[in-house]
């Protein structure tokens, strides 16, 4: 199958690594990306999805801060995408993705605090989940064609302020509840060449595993979101489509930290697309406990 233009340079790693995409914000408030290598970033220029250039430069990882590894204009967010979890709530396969829209205001990156919405005091629920990033413009794509459209894969929190998606009896709320700034916590990096058949989602809450599914579970492969919703709309380069969650989805105490991780699974677990790390705040604006540590497999 040939790839797209721009995805040559996806997969930059040596000796069978994964190669770990990251964007970052240097000490002087530079922003920038590359390859994340251990206690470095080896730096690119030009644009991550298309032809990115090696720029002879690297810097070393304790003096830089970890942005959200991509910038997309939305987050398509699935709901009943998992065998298990629509078996526990009683509801049939669908026979097409149901998904809401988060806008790309909405989107935070590692260890960025969740902030709680003005004047809302009710609960705010995490969700554990997989994220594809698409790598080039995609609409009305075949299946047989959608992995050249996928650049790589992230980690995703969908937060949720649970008790506005219900507030209206008329309408459910589902991009209001879900579309707060800082409701799409995102990354720590992009890993092009993951095997989701053999990942599983890890969810922990204050140190406290609360979810651990696999991703095989899923009802629509990523190949079959692809194509699906590209006949819906355009997605475009940096795009995320939020796989959906599993079971054990639950809600976070202000202070407290998510923590979500996504590995190759086997009896060596390397080289996975690490760990998302973030806190609710514990009250608008300000910052949570240890909220600024992300950790990358």
């Amino acid at each position: 199958m040939a790839h797209a233009p721009g995805h040559a340079l996806r997969n930059v790693a040596k000796d069978g690594d994964m190669t770990q995409w990251a964007r970052f914000k240097s000490a002087d408030g530079r922003v920038g990306f590359g390859v994340l290598e251990e206690d470095r970033i080896v730096e690119y220029q030009g644009d991550l999805f298309d032809e990115p250039r090696p720029a002879g430069a690297s810097i070393p990882r304790e003096t830089i801060t970890l942005l959200s590894p991509c910038a997309p204009t939305k987050i398509v967010a699935l709901w009943n995408n998992f065998h298990a979890l629509a078996a526990k709530l009683g509801k049939q396969a669908p026979v097409h993705p149901l998904f809401l829209i988060k806008p790309g205001s909405s989107v935070a990156g590692p260890g960025d605090p969740i902030q709680r919405p003005a004047s809302y005091k009710g609960k705010i629920a995490y969700e554990g989940e997989l994220g594809i990033v698409i790598g080039r413009h995609c609409k009305d794509v075949p299946t047989s064609e959608a992995a050249d459209y996928i650049f790589g894969y992230t980690c995703v929190n969908d937060v949720t302020a649970a008790e506005v998606l219900n507030e209206d009896v008329n309408f459910a709320q589902w991009c209001r509840s879900k579309g707060y700034d800082s409701f799409g916590c995102l990354g720590p990096v992009i890993v092009p060449d993951l095997d989701w058949s053999q990942a599983r989602v890890v969810t922990r809450l204050d140190g406290v595993e609360r979810q651990n599914y696999a991703l095989s579970d899923m009802i629509f492969s990523p190949a079959e979101q692809v194509s699906r919703i590209s006949h819906d709309m355009s997605l475009l380069s940096g795009d995320v489509i939020a796989c959906g969650t599993s079971l054990g989805v639950g809600s976070i105490k202000d202070g407290s930290t998510v923590e979500i991780t996504i590995d190759g699974i086997g009896e060596i677990i390397i080289d996975g697309i690490g760990s998302l790390v973030n806190a609710l705040a514990a009250s608008p604006g300000a910052l949570a406990p240890n909220a600024r540590r992300a950790l990358v497999a």
